[in-house]
């Protein structure tokens, strides 16, 4: 069975102050990269402080900030004094498991999305960012993400990656995380067809705890992706700040790829309902073939048993002619069992004529 990472949860009392940070003792500890670019250049560097970061701001018309882990509450609030983040958003970057959605504020958009780790299948984490005035600012909760194209993009210099803001940036992201579904998916599709071979040729116990398990992680998918399609549909809003009418045209086709992870989703989680009413079936159809053979068996015994039994009574001979006159027969043990042959022979063609036996 596949164990999914656990996922550090807040412990925030009720009535606690609004922006306070609830971080948990196993979340991960920062590790910050930058990446500064423009048209012509560009600089990559990690960040053993936060302060180094002013440093990049202004020099480069796009600042990339990426944070791995959000175990540092002091490290926090020293990002969030530097790019005037809203003490609500940092909340909500510290308190993970958050729902995916868009929030508008006076110095920034905030995005938060569930990014899918490849394994263990079906685990997501969150990925929140921060897209302002010449910067990009994103919150994982562990490190190693599905931005290495991304970066090598920005590295290279090809394509608009260089040429555009941090809106396209933002887009570039968005777009790599609802990418990253799909090989997941494919992976639980081959995992099905795999299920299904066996649930035709030998079903057996152990197919219910895997069709159970795709079925969980199918489910956590859902859970995780379904909101994808309400937040790209919120950015295709002309009323959205710092998103250009540009950028807005690429995340049409985001706003596609995250109705069809859904669509597959959904049309997976069918199939996996289908999965286990089959192995259902195959299971009974196995069950009425051995209560068939049974059956048989007992229809051919039956006769037999009562011909042993008949011929197995202690009756006296020679208090009657009518006791058992058969036992003084010199042939009469072999043709008992000649009798019997040709009863159970009669009934097994009786069986075959009417096609109960293959």
């Amino acid at each position: 069975m596949t164990r999914k990472r656990r996922r550090p949860r807040p412990r925030v009392r009720p009535g606690t102050s609004p922006g306070t940070l609830a971080i948990h003792p196993e979340a991960s500890r920062l590790l910050i990269s930058a990446i500064g670019f423009g048209p012509e250049d560009f600089v990559e560097r990690r960040i053993s402080e936060p302060g180094e970061i002013r440093s990049l701001l202004g020099r480069w018309p796009v600042v990339w900030v990426n944070v791995d882990g959000v175990g540092d509450a002091a490290a926090l609030q020293q990002i969030a004094a530097i790019f005037g983040l809203h003490r609500l958003a940092l909340e909500d970057i510290a308190n993970l498991g958050q729902r995916p959605k868009v929030e508008e504020y006076e110095e920034h958009l905030f995005v938060v999305l569930r990014m899918v780790a490849p394994e263990p299948h079906g685990h997501t984490e969150q990925l929140g960012l921060f897209v302002g005035d010449g910067y990009l600012l994103s919150f994982q909760e562990y490190a190693g993400d599905c931005f290495d194209a991304v970066r090598e993009r920005i590295r290279s210099g090809k394509g608009r990656m260089r040429h555009s803001g941090p809106d396209y940036l933002a887009y570039a992201l968005i777009d790599a995380v609802l990418d990253s579904y799909f090989p997941v998916i494919e992976g639980i599709g081959d995992r099905m067809e795999q299920v299904e071979r066996q649930v035709f040729s030998s079903p057996e116990r152990s197919v219910v705890t895997e069709i159970q398990e795709i079925k969980t992680e199918l489910r956590e998918l859902r859970r995780a992706s379904w909101p994808h399609r309400d937040v790209t549909q919120a950015l295709l809003r002309e009323d959205v700040p710092r998103i250009s009418a540009a950028t807005r045209i690429y995340l049409r086709d985001c706003h596609d790829h995250a109705v069809q992870v859904t669509e597959v989703i959904d049309s997976q989680r069918e199939v996996a309902g289908e999965l286990m009413s089959t192995y259902l079936s195959s299971v009974n159809n196995q069950l009425s073939e051995v209560m068939k053979f049974l059956t048989i068996v007992a229809s051919v015994f039956i006769p037999l048993g009562f011909i042993a039994a008949v011929y197995g009574m202690n009756f006296d001979r020679k208090a009657s002619r009518w006791n058992m006159p058969e036992l003084g027969l010199e042939l009469g043990y072999p043709g008992v069992l000649l009798l019997m042959v040709l009863v159970a022979g009669g009934l097994l063609m009786f069986f075959r004529r009417k096609k109960w036996l293959r």
